[in-house]
This record gives structure tokens, sequence and C-alpha cells, in this order.
């Protein structure tokens, strides 16, 4: 399933065969969230209804049903006639006050358990890849990296962060771990980069991301595992420290 765009591994995740008896908001939720994420990006046509209900494995109602709830959601738009198809609308980033809205109402221990899952996820995923990892993996983990660097946006920032986080339970080459990931990054992606205060420093992320890729590269799995975990950890106790802050005004 190509149509001359970015078809790396962690979007083979996002057309793979649903769960949960292939409901419509399971299949909905699938692909908002890889727009979302930057995963699917924006402009980009969508494979036709019968190659996307057969790739996931659902029905072509279901799938209709999923497409016409993301076209009210605004994140796809529908052309006729030749040429036509579903393509996608980015949604635009989510403003900083509904962002820290959303970080007051978490819980501290909500948000530690978040933390704890993500921790387990991000550093299975990179150990296994020391061990996996094959060489295009490393080009485009090495890829995301120098983007990150460049991105000049907090939105841009953001899913660059997310699909290096992706692309690392990818390389892993585990289909659960990178699902995982993507739900994970889907929760916590945004709240973690909230400007004026965020969670994370742009070069110390960039920085951890080459440290987790070196040590990918060098087939260190137990270096890749705990620089992976110091960087969740991190960001974690930040975003919970932040939190805190909120709460007092």
């Amino acid at each position: 399933m190509s149509d001359g765009r970015d078809t790396g591994p962690g979007r083979h995740v996002i057309f793979a065969p649903v769960g949960e008896g292939g409901r419509v908001d399971v299949v909905a939720r699938r692909i908002s969230e890889a727009i979302a994420l930057g995963l699917i990006t924006d402009g980009e046509q969508l494979p036709s209804e019968s190659e996307l209900a057969g790739a996931l494995n659902v029905s072509t109602v279901t799938l209709r049903e999923a497409l016409s709830s993301l076209r009210q959601q605004g994140l796809l738009e529908t052309k006729r006639g030749r040429g036509g198809g579903s393509f996608v609308r980015a949604p635009v980033d989510a403003s900083v006050g509904r962002l820290r809205g959303t970080l007051r109402d978490y819980g501290v221990h909500e948000l530690r358990e978040i933390g704890d899952h993500h921790v387990a996820i991000a550093g299975t995923a990179a150990r296994l890849a020391a061990e996996r990892a094959s060489s295009e993996h490393l080009d485009r983990l090495n890829a995301l990296i120098d983007e990150l660097a460049a991105a000049e946006t907090v939105g841009d920032r953001r899913r660059a962060d997310g699909r290096f986080h992706i692309e690392i339970a990818a390389a892993a080459q585990s289909t659960r771990l990178t699902r995982q990931e993507i739900d994970l990054q889907s929760e916590i992606g945004e709240l973690l980069w909230l400007p004026f205060g965020e969670a994370v420093r742009h070069k110390d992320v960039v920085e951890q991301h080459r440290a987790i890729l070196a040590a990918v590269t060098g087939g260190d799995g137990e270096l890749a595992r705990a620089h992976a975990e110091q960087h969740v950890e991190q960001g974690i106790a930040r975003l919970i420290q932040f939190h805190l802050q909120l709460a007092k005004r």
C-alpha cells in the first residue's frame, strides 16, 4: 500500500488489521491518531475504500462510517470525480489554554501511572531495537532526529519526537509495542510539549534521542533501555511538576 509517500515501519501498524471486532470507533481512532502524530500527512490521499477496508480487515460499511466520522471532525475531505478520494486535513495544534486545562484535570497518580507504562514500553522497545534494528531502521531514526533538531514550531517538534519513539518500537519489530507507543504518544505527547513551562526542552530531547540511537546502533540493548527510560522519566517528572504548579493557580 504505497502512494509514493513515506511508508515507514510505524505506518504499517496504522494500516494493520484492527482488533476489538473492527468497530467504527476503533477504526476512526486508529486513523485520527495517525493524523495527529503525523504518521499520515496533511493532504495525503488515503487508499481506496476497498483497499483500506481489506487492510484493516473491516467491512466497507464500517469503514465508510469511520470515514464519515473523521470528515465530521474535519480530519478528512472527500473529493469526487477523477482523482478523487479521501484526503487528510491535519488538525490545528491544540491551544495552550486547552492543553493546560487537560493537564490540570489529571491527577498526580494518573500521570505517574502513564509514566510507568511509558517507561516499560519505551525501555523494552529500545532494548529490542538494539538487537533487531536493520540499517533502514537506523537511517530512518537518524533522519527523525535531524527533523526534530530542525523543527521550529512546538507542533512540529512534538510530532517528530513522537514519531521517533514510534519508530524505535517499529525497529524492535514488535507490532504490539508499536501500537502501545502510538497510544501513549496520542495520550501524553502534546502535554509534554506545552510551551511556557514545557515539560521537555528541545535541545535536551535532541541529545537524548541521539544517545538512544547511538546505543541502538552499537547493539547495546541495556544502555539503549537505560537511556530511553531516563528520557521518559525526566519528561514525566517535569510534567508532574508543571501540573502541580497549575493546580495551585
